[in-house]
């Protein structure tokens, strides 16, 4: 899973700290169900399917009805299970991750802001609308039933008869599930339905303590961790609706205006659906593998964008399929749904956000990341609760070695040099351990140590190493220790205990000599600073050109900037004020690598005035009869302020007004003039804080795009006009 990925987090710690960041019908409640058993006829192995891996445990068929009016599903479900453990078993216990949607205390927190932010959007939704739930009606084997208790999320089944090792079961079991509102990953918003765990999946039994994982969802992070199975799920829906499912797709005719879709995914870690009446669906197939794009049909050149999409897609699985091991599934499915700030990784598939206006496609980092899960999460698996950078690890550095050696130096092996301080928390701890930072532990410290490993080891040894990984692990779960115990026997014990050593030990750190130098950290931020900015404008090109932001982007691509201070302030506190600004600025343009020109004096603007300050960009700080350039320029800035509705006189001549506007250069309508400005001799106590957050708020590439905004004598803003950017509320939450 990758959440707001598409830019560098040492990055926006940057901005954070140079002040940028200032500113993704109710049902019954289910209960447990217990029904008397008799003891069910055990089964050989020789039922199976003959064809069936060794190391398959388990094949699922499953038949749903969706009841799209209601949001609910209906379904039964047939398991055959084969105790390949040395114990013998009186029970097996199943995974119920759609009970998670009970209570909002049991939800995943990280959607709890998309959830509060559609509960004000939609009034007439009550917060039970937002829960849900699965309610088990029975188990049986054989047609007998058979005793059990849901609890917890978390379904144990008595056998009655135990199960021997070598010996399997068939298990039918009937439940229904009620679907929340809302952008859970069991949900249903708008004109979509997200199908995860929705229905119940056996649990991995540990044979070392002999107990099955009965771990909750997690409510803070992920808890996918499953065995490889067999799935032939068959859904009823309604006939004029798209639905996703990873594998084989046939089509029947049900009864009048519906139709039943059935999916043959074998080998499959788990088993997810989306399902639209609005999907338009592109499907490409090139050397026996489709990908097929999901999507809404809901702005101009959509498909041109999706067809960009989709030849990345066969670049990255290519990619990988070279570098670790063959993608063995016919098709790969990605689905466009609701989602903000947050891509989820599936089985065969990913879930994608909304695109926006025209994506820089080749730099959309989480696109790349979450198709690295296929090999990371889908083909090997592990425990995301207890050893999350086994797959968020090397999704991310996969992610990275993909640009890299597709020569893109923003989005290669420079980010992962880009050293971020050194975290308390060791990359082999557990997601309730490293609290609210599992992208700085599991992603970022992650992927610094398997670079470190690709660096000692080199290129050909490291992609040798990574594909006896996955060749011993593919379709089965592995373990820090098991890939541990693989850089051993490739590349012997001394480098397998200096990485153990990575792994287990708190404040890992990349080594300095694979780091970047000072000179090379300060031009890759301003290459990083310089993407970012530029590509956002080229993603919203219905941005007007006057926006504050956009000041930014002109100066890092190439064009000057001056920034001219008032000289003729009438007050201590009021310079103080303009220095404190101008120092905010000086810290951000530091960090992006920007060299304004500082204009003190008259005679120097003077000097200045007609020609090089003609070709500049210009901020311009104080009260206008205090500025030079504004008292030169005064009737050029008032006409051209009309043109993006800043009343500039009604304003400038108000007491105790402070804000910020942009126009086009009065002498240059290729360049820009912001001017950050108070109309009094000075701030009030009230307005400094409030006027100094406003303005870097307003340079941030991930705010609003500003044309002006007026803040009264208590600090809060009293008029503004801005476009809003889609990203803003993600970076907010």
């Amino acid at each position: 899973m990758n959440k707001l990925k598409h830019w560098n987090t040492k990055l926006q710690k940057c901005m954070i700290a140079g002040s940028l960041v200032v500113a993704l019908s109710t049902g019954p409640v289910f209960g447990t169900g217990i029904a008397m058993a008799a003891k069910p006829t055990i089964q050989n192995d020789s039922l199976l399917e003959a064809d069936a891996a060794v190391h398959q445990l388990a094949r699922y068929q499953v038949d749903a009805r969706l009841d799209e009016k209601k949001m609910t599903i209906h379904g039964t479900e047939t398991v055959t299970y084969r105790n390949n453990t040395k114990d013998i078993l009186d029970n097996i216990v199943f995974h119920t991750f759609a009970d998670a949607n009970r209570s909002k205390e049991t939800q995943s927190g990280m959607f709890e802001n998309s959830n509060e932010r559609m509960a004000k959007e939609n009034p007439d939704k009550k917060p039970e609308d937002f829960l849900g739930g699965i309610d088990i009606n029975n188990v049986k084997s054989l047609g007998q039933p058979l005793k059990f208790d849901n609890t917890n999320q978390s379904l144990k089944v008595a056998l009655g008869q135990a199960l021997q090792p070598g010996q399997s079961i068939t298990l039918e079991l009937e439940f229904d599930v009620k679907i929340p509102y809302g952008s859970q990953r069991l949900s249903h918003y708008k004109n979509i339905i997200n199908g995860a765990h929705w229905f119940p999946v056996l649990s991995v039994y540990n044979p070392a303590d002999h107990t099955w994982d009965k771990t909750p969802y997690s409510t803070t992070f992920e808890s996918d961790y499953y065995d490889s199975a067999d799935y032939q799920v068959t859904m009823n829906v309604p006939a004029d609706y798209q639905i996703s499912m990873p594998g084989t797709l046939t089509v029947q005719d049900a009864e009048a205006g519906r139709k039943m879709v059935t999916a043959t995914a074998n080998n499959t870690r788990e088993f997810v659906f989306f399902t639209s009446p609005d999907f338009k669906v592109e499907s490409v197939t090139r050397d026996g593998l489709t990908i097929q794009y999901y999507y809404f049909d809901n702005q101009k050149d959509k498909k041109q964008i999706i067809d960009q999409y989709i030849d990345q897609a066969f670049k990255v699985i290519n990619f990988f399929s070279e570098k670790y091991g063959k993608y063995p599934y016919p098709e790969f499915r990605i689905v466009e749904s609701y989602v903000e700030g947050i891509a989820v990784e599936f089985s065969r598939m990913i879930q994608m956000g909304m695109i926006e206006g025209q994506p820089d496609i080749s730099n959309h980092s989480a696109f790349v990341h979450e198709i690295a899960h296929q090999w990371f999460h889908a083909l090997i698996g592990n425990n995301s609760e207890k050893e999350s950078f086994l797959d968020e690890g090397f999704a991310d550095f996969s992610m990275v070695y993909f640009y890299e050696k597709q020569g893109n130096p923003l989005n290669g092996f420079k980010v992962i040099q880009f050293d971020e301080v050194s975290l308390d928390s060791p990359l082999d701890a557990t997601n309730d351990k490293v609290g609210d930072s599992p992208d700085a532990i599991f992603y970022k410290k992650g992927r610094q140590a398997i670079y470190e490993l690709y660096r000692t080891l080199g290129e050909e040894k490291f992609d040798e190493l990574m594909q006896t990984y996955f060749d011993q692990y593919v379709y089965k779960n592995a373990t820090i220790e098991g890939l541990l115990q693989v850089v051993e026997n490739k590349a012997g014990k001394k480098v397998r205990d200096d990485w153990e050593a990575d792994l287990r030990q708190p404040n890992y750190s990349l080594k300095s000599e694979y780091r970047l130098t000072a000179d090379e950290e300060a031009a890759y931020m301003y290459e990083q600073f310089k993407s970012i900015y530029h590509s956002v404008f080229v993603q919203f090109p219905e941005v007007p050109s006057e926006t504050m932001s956009r000041i930014i982007d002109k100066t890092l691509q190439g064009e000057p900037l001056t920034i001219i201070l008032s000289d003729r302030l009438t007050s201590d506190k009021a310079t103080k004020q303009q220095d404190q600004l101008l120092n905010q600025f000086q810290g951000f343009f530091q960090i992006a690598g920007i060299k304004p020109t500082i204009i003190t004096e008259r005679q120097v603007l003077k000097n200045k005035l007609k020609k090089e300050l003609g070709d500049s960009n210009i901020i311009v700080i104080g009260k206008p009869d205090a500025n030079g350039f504004v008292q030169a320029l005064k009737s050029g800035i008032i006409k051209r302020a009309d043109t993006v509705g800043f009343k500039w006189q009604q304003i400038m001549n108000k007491s105790n007004q402070s804000g910020a506007y942009i126009i086009k250069h009065p002498y240059n309508q290729n360049r820009l003039m912001l001017h950050y400005f108070w109309t009094g001799d000075q701030m009030s106590d009230q307005t400094e804080d409030p006027f100094m957050a406003k303005a870097m708020e307003s340079l941030n590439f991930s705010n609003h795009f500003y044309q002006y905004y007026v803040l009264n004598n208590a600090g809060k803003s009293s008029s503004e006009k801005k476009i809003e950017n889609p990203y803003a509320k993600l970076f907010a939450e």
